[in-house]
């Protein structure tokens, strides 16, 4: 009995022995991140604001043009990232929309005259663009055309789009040129400048016949060329002095200004007559 109960014993130990070693159980306590972990809710988006130097631009009939300083701020920028000059802002000036027309003329019988035509919809009158850098080296051609943004990308929407492919392509492209040439379109590569890791300042032109009406400021942020952020600011273009009046008057009474007109111009061609006239 003896002998037996010592084989039990041994048999008892070897297998507490061999038995797997359960968790000892821990107090519970507040969970606690790890050093170098990013925040639950990751790190805050960075966000831009601009600030007009004037709210407001008067034309006067000696108006020859003028530069337009808009000023910006980033919130939330990465300092790793401003060091390192990969924040890139484009600045964008958009008049009123308007319905355009394009002509094309051409000799018939010696004479020159409009024989085809495109109409584009919502076109902007003045299209003014600033960036930190050249286009292409801040983001990709995909991400402008997505965007809307630049001349060359700018989407012009013709009114029929039945019409031929190759016919819109073309005149398209004539849209653009006329605008670059009269200077209603401008595009100021470097012209926005960092003051600071965080500051900046943007300089865009106005053109001499820039339209009257209320313009948008648009400022398209882009880190690391991705875009990030997008804001806006108006501005209200308006003629002054006497060219004011006669703007209202001709808006306000349009049948006595034109009937004005009309006496004026008589006027004036028979007063040319009196002083001209030959014996």
């Amino acid at each position: 009995m003896l002998a037996r109960a010592i084989v039990a014993i041994m048999y008892l130990g070897l297998a507490m022995s061999s038995a797997p070693a359960q968790p000892q159980p821990t107090p519970q306590g507040p969970a606690r991140a790890e050093v170098g972990a990013p925040p639950p809710n990751g790190p805050a988006q960075e966000t831009i604001e601009i600030g007009l130097s004037t709210n407001r631009v008067r034309i006067t009939s000696d108006f020859t043009g003028a530069d337009l300083t808009i000023f910006g701020a980033l919130d939330n920028a990465d300092p790793l990232i401003s060091r390192q000059g990969r924040y890139d802002v484009i600045v964008v000036l958009e008049g009123p929309s308007r319905e355009v027309v394009v002509r094309r003329k051409s000799r018939v019988l010696g004479i020159w005259m409009n024989t085809r035509s495109e109409s584009f919809v919502n076109v902007p009158i003045s299209y003014s663009v600033a960036t930190t850098r050249q286009l292409q080296d801040i983001t990709t051609p995909a991400s402008y055309r997505r965007l809307s943004l630049g001349v060359q990308n700018l989407h012009l929407q013709p009114s029929d789009t039945l019409n031929d492919p190759e016919s819109i392509v073309e005149f398209t492209a004539a849209l653009r040129e006329r605008k670059l040439v009269t200077g209603l379109f401008s595009e100021n590569f470097g012209g926005v400048e960092f003051l600071s890791q965080n500051l900046f300042r943007a300089t865009l032109r106005l053109a001499p016949d820039v339209p009257v009406g209320t313009h948008r400021a648009r400022a398209f942020l882009f880190r690391n060329g991705a875009f990030v952020k997008e804001t806006s600011a108006q501005l209200a273009i308006m003629k002054s002095g006497f060219e004011q009046r006669v703007f209202r008057s001709a808006h306000d009474y349009s049948l006595l200004y034109g009937l004005f007109a009309v006496a004026l111009a008589v006027a004036t061609g028979w007063l040319g007559r009196i002083v001209f006239r030959r014996d």
